[in-house]
């Protein structure tokens, strides 16, 4: 394999240029598809425990602006990016970009959303900007299981931590117009603050990854448009973030070929609030729930992606977000007839003794080279039968992708318990016509204002 030379370089010209870049229609579309999943996930984690201590910190800062964070005040960009954007992953109901790349929308809707109201920006330079951003992220940590991004996972860091902090300072220079150099400076501040490790995974600091790589970005576009310098050349095979993070590892680099397609019309999206990794094993445990009758199940064995077993191995959780990464218990959810919703993981979920009786009769077999997206259960009962069930794609893959309709019930189900029913379809009509010709931004602020501020 040819690796590609001055990939720093060809991505500093991708941001500088796509300002003026023309996006196709389904593009576009593709966008507001992202933005609508991405406030519906993000409302439903505004209350969660890790955005909470965030928002004391915010309310000690005071730091004046014009950036909403989300059901809140307004503050300074990277502020607002950070506490939105780790709402945003706080139910790990976000996008994904399958390929490796990690939850795009976290880091890069928060960058270029909070920039773009603090600077009173339109909607067409917010959607170019998270568009620009989803495409540098998705190549800089794609390439599927041998890729950059599943290998980085694989030695233990996060990929939406490392490669989300690139793509929402790419967003963030759409934003503030800054030219190739410019671009370059903030791409350089940008690899020389990644980190993210796995094994925080089951705590708080997973759905902050999300939010410091989006503040991270903010900061280091504001860095370069003040003039700052950075290396300009921490992108390449031989120096930088892969060769610093992935010493010796043997992995495929992705070619950054942004004139030849678009990664967001491939975007992933969630129906279980869990990690991805367990989505196949607990779809194929809610398909065969009806097969069971009254038989008593005496085991259960998951063939499953070893990935599962690397970011949701844990067989006996003890907390509600300890379950989101645990295969195991995810299984025993979809057996039990749970919809693994954004609520159903709370302590009322592990104490029931169903699920407790269950989870012990659970293995988990890794096998090489299965789909990521695919799993086959074995279930063995009491009466000596055996049922099979099997997932070969998850519902909102790519190759099984969700529909506007699909996307909208998501959307009600996660902010119409918060809103109500009004609210929460003046805000979805506004995201499905953003960048139609009116201005959205300032709306969609007002919706999403503290209860106290909603109709000033």
């Amino acid at each position: 394999m040819t690796i590609q030379k001055d990939r720093s370089a060809t991505l500093a010209r991708f941001v500088a240029g796509a300002g003026d870049a023309s996006l196709p229609a389904n593009v576009k579309e593709a966008g507001r598809q992202a933005l609508a999943d991405y406030i519906g996930v993000s409302i439903a984690g505004h209350e969660d425990p890790a955005v909470q201590s965030l928002r004391r910190l915010a309310a000690s800062w005071n730091a004046p602006g014009k950036a909403r964070i989300f059901f809140g005040g307004q503050t300074q960009p990277a502020m607002a990016a950070l506490l939105n954007g780790t709402m945003t992953h706080a139910m790990d109901l976000d996008d994904v970009h399958y390929a490796g790349g990690g939850h795009p929308s976290g880091p890069c809707w928060s960058a270029a959303l909070s920039l773009a109201e603090h600077l009173g920006s339109s909607d067409e330079t917010a959607l170019k900007a998270f568009v620009t951003g989803y495409e540098v992220m998705a190549r800089l940590g794609g390439g599927g299981q041998s890729g950059v991004g599943r290998t980085l996972q694989r030695h233990g860091f996060h990929p939406t931590s490392i490669f989300g902090r690139a793509g929402a300072a790419a967003s963030a220079s759409v934003v503030l117009g800054l030219d190739t150099e410019g671009a370059a400076n903030a791409l350089g501040v940008a690899a020389t603050t990644a980190g993210g490790l796995v094994g925080s995974f089951g705590t708080h600091s997973k759905p902050f990854h999300a939010g410091k790589a989006a503040m991270d970005g903010v900061l280091a576009a504001e860095m370069a448009k003040a003039g700052f310098i950075a290396a300009a050349d921490l992108y390449e095979a031989d120096k930088g973030i892969l060769p610093s993070f992935l010493k010796d590892a043997d992995f495929v680099i992705p070619e950054l070929d942004f004139e030849k397609q678009w990664y967001l019309l491939q975007n992933g999206y969630k129906l279980f609030a869990s990690c991805r990794a367990t989505h196949a094993a607990a779809e194929a445990a809610r398909g065969v729930k009806d097969q069971l009758g009254n038989r008593t199940i005496t085991k259960i064995t998951a063939y499953v992606n070893p990935i599962a077993l690397i970011a949701a191995g844990n067989p006996a959780p003890k907390t509600g977000l300890e379950g989101r990464f645990s295969t195991y218990f995810c299984i025993a959810m979809g057996i039990a007839g749970y919809r693994l919703s954004a609520f159903d993981f709370n302590e009322t979920t592990l104490n029931d003794p169903f699920i407790s009786d269950l989870l012990p009769k659970i293995e988990c077999i890794p096998v090489k080279g299965q789909s990521e997206v695919a799993a086959r259960l074995e279930i063995s009962l009491s009466d000596g039968q055996q049922l099979q069930a099997s997932v070969d794609v998850v519902l909102g893959h790519p190759d099984k992708p969700l529909s506007w309709t699909d996307i909208h019930e998501k959307f009600k189900g996660l902010v119409e318990p918060v809103l109500g029913s009004s609210a929460c379809e003046e805000l979805f009509e506004l995201i499905t016509k953003f960048d139609t010709g009116g201005e959205s931004i300032p709306a969609m602020s007002r919706l999403l204002a503290a209860k106290t501020d909603r109709t000033a």
